[in-house]
């Protein structure tokens, strides 16, 4: 196979795409899961022609996949490069939110120099790249003089590994940040590097002051929006329902995107379906993050958790919000595992969401629609005219695709096998036990 895969033109026949993946194609699905059985011909790392299996005769070296599953390049929407990896040294032993943000805090202060942040970011890109990965968005800490260090390391890397990750920064700041001479040295450092402005969205009286200077510079700078809003459990944390109303009164034309929205799910049905509609209006995009808030949500010391975490991503969708799942942190207080596989999230977001009756179109969530919200209409969907940039699992349907671990997929870029070996952990064996020395 592989030494097909490398030749200039060649054909992956039999092969099943989600439907919904597939543009421009007069094709039908031929399975209860949306699949289609489809060749697909590669010429110069491009897709060349989409036909249905076996309908044009061909001397053209050839691939028979058997039904195996193909996926375009995933994208990961939300992640946090600049905490991740930082388990041994700064564990969160409670598992809960408070200690999170204590032992992060603390960690941050004692370790993160140019180096530590540079060496466990670039592990991470190592791993999302081995695993499919095209695009890529992190959250970077900007307090005080932490922005200079994370962004210096984020404008490097960005640099580095733009021909195998296209990567995207987002400010991540309380919106009180914002209200200080410091937030708007921030709004313009963002603007700079051509990223999204962000910030945590907390319930305090100042919060609508607060929402209205940040629409403010993002406005003046012509930024995209992207908050933490209502992590946590509480059915009267309602910031979500402040960001749609503040950017329907703005009327703030770019892109927003609203990640976690967890109290959502634990509101009455009045409250939870009055801000769907006022997301709905203001053009709002919702990003998920499963496993993490699987991780921290409801958690009490030797208490069975009653919910699951996740925002209400079936109301949303239904409501044509646009749905999004991502990674989130990994191997941090905030979450103690992830490996930056966007397959990962995907299948546990089929578990913990009931995605499966039917799959629709799901699968959108982790290539498609976080793409369009990104403004990176190239990726996330086969097409003819892009670049081959896919993913071939020996799974041939979503019940075996969740089922085993994949870790044998082959990933192509421009219709070639990159190495999909990931990075051992010994590579940070020194900062960990600089920690654990500390």
């Amino acid at each position: 196979m592989f030494e097909i895969l490398a030749s200039d033109r060649y054909w992956l026949k039999n092969a099943h795409i989600p439907l919904s993946l597939l543009e421009n194609t007069q094709l039908t699905s031929d399975t209860k899961e949306g699949l289609c059985r489809v060749d697909l011909e590669i010429f110069r790392g491009k897709i060349n022609t989409i036909v249905p299996a076996n309908s044009v005769a061909s001397e053209t070296p050839e691939i028979e996949l058997k039904g195996r599953i193909i996926l375009p390049g995933f994208i990961d929407l939300h992640t946090h490069l600049d905490k991740g990896h930082i388990w041994e040294r700064s564990p969160n032993l409670e598992g809960t939110f408070d200690q999170a943000i204590i032992s992060i805090t603390k960690d941050a202060q004692l370790y993160w120099n140019l180096e530590d942040i540079y060496r466990r970011f670039e592990f991470a890109l190592k791993c999302s790249y081995a695993h499919g990965t095209t695009v890529l968005r992190t959250h970077l800490d900007t307090y005080k003089n932490q922005s200079d260090i994370s962004f210096e390391v984020f404008k490097t890397l960005q640099s580095q590994w733009k021909d195998k990750l296209i990567l995207q920064a987002v400010s991540l700041a309380t919106l009180d940040y914002y209200l200080t001479p410091q937030g708007l040295t921030l709004a313009d450092k963002v603007a700079e590097i051509g990223g999204i402005l962000g910030g945590v969205a907390y319930t305090n009286p100042e919060l609508d002051i607060q929402l209205k200077q940040v629409f403010k510079l993002a406005q003046e700078r012509n930024l995209d929006l992207d908050f933490h809003v209502d992590e946590n459990g509480d059915p009267n944390s309602i910031c979500l329902q402040k960001v749609a109303e503040t950017a329907i009164k703005s009327q703030f034309a770019n892109q927003i995107i609203c990640g976690h929205c967890c109290s959502l799910a634990v509101q009455t049905p009045e409250i939870a379906n009055k801000t769907i509609n006022l997301v709905k209006e203001a053009g709002i995009a919702i990003v998920s993050l499963p496993m993490c808030n699987l991780y921290l949500q409801d958690r009490t010391p030797n208490q069975t958790p009653y919910w699951r975490g996740i925002t209400k991503v079936h109301e949303l969708k239904n409501a044509g919000v646009p749905v999004t799942f991502a990674s989130d942190n990994c191997r941090d207080p905030f979450y103690g595992f992830g490996d930056h596989d966007m397959l990962e999230v995907f299948k546990e977001a089929v578990k913990i969401g009931h995605l499966d009756t039917g799959y629709d179109d799901w699968c959108n969530s982790v290539t498609k629609t976080p793409a369009d919200l990104m403004g990176l209409s190239q990726f996330g969907r086969i097409k003819v005219g892009l670049n081959a940039d896919l993913i071939i699992f020996k799974a041939r349907y979503f019940s075996e695709l969740f089922s085993r671990s994949q870790r044998d997929r082959i990933v192509l870029r421009k219709g070639k096998p990159i190495d999909t070996t990931l990075p051992d952990y010994s590579e940070l064996d020194d900062l960990v036990l600089k920690g654990i020395v500390s």
